[in-house]
């Protein structure tokens, strides 16, 4: 009997003669669970028999291992400080919209760059790149504590350049898979959160879209 996983075999793999992963033979067999010392010969000359990678399956992790991480869930949480300044700043950018409607107005580029650096827009604008450079820094973490935990190939934190709930997702998807069907929450914690996101975006949509009317009504000529 030979001891190792060399290779990386599947589990999956009937018994039978399969290349020699250790390079000792042309083919060595393989009982199903393990390597055994039996080899063979009995097939094409090898200069060098390189390693043989088989289909990985990942290890199930213990019950013990915690899933979680602090990471992951500031990924999560994260684009809601987005949301609440956006939401809470709307009244500074609707009131720069009501600028241009100024019959007094010398200047209506004045009103335009005051609309641009509003307070509201320049905080939106600026904390949704923070929270997007934050999402892909945590989700990095996030996939190494995972790896450290012995999670095989955890989906790829890159997948955050994309967006945040394409991480986290995937993250659960193949969690679940290792640990059990644990691992579910960050899933439904991101759906609660993109729900939350969209409803605030409607409504965000909904009050500019009505100031902007109402500034277009109150531009001198517009009745005319």
């Amino acid at each position: 009997m030979v001891d190792g996983d060399a290779g990386e075999v599947s589990r999956r793999l009937g018994p039978g003669w399969y290349p020699d992963p250790f390079g000792e033979a042309p083919l060595r067999w393989w009982d199903g669970t393990k390597w055994e010392a039996a080899v063979s010969g009995n097939g094409p000359a090898l200069a060098a028999a390189p390693p043989v990678r088989y289909a990985l399956e990942r290890r199930p992790l213990p019950p013990e291992t915690p899933v979680y991480t602090p990471w992951v869930w500031l990924v999560v949480l994260l684009p809601l400080a987005s949301t609440v300044v956006s939401l809470a700043t709307i009244g500074s950018v609707t009131r720069s919209l009501a600028q241009l409607a100024n019959p007094g107005l010398a200047n209506p580029g004045s009103a335009n760059l005051a609309l641009l650096t509003s307070p509201g827009y320049l905080a939106g604008s600026i904390l949704g790149w923070v929270v997007f450079a934050a999402s892909v820094v945590f989700s990095w973490l996030d996939y190494r504590t995972l790896n450290r935990r012995g999670v095989d190939e955890p989906f790829h934190w890159a997948w955050s350049f994309l967006a945040w709930p394409v991480y986290t997702i995937g993250r659960a998807v193949i969690v679940r898979r290792v640990a059990g069907g644990r691992g579910m929450g960050v899933l439904w914690a991101s759906i609660a959160v993109l729900i939350l996101s969209v409803a605030a975006g409607i409504a965000a949509t909904l009050i500019l879209g009505s100031a902007l009317l109402q500034t277009v009504h109150q531009l001198p000529g517009a009745g005319a």
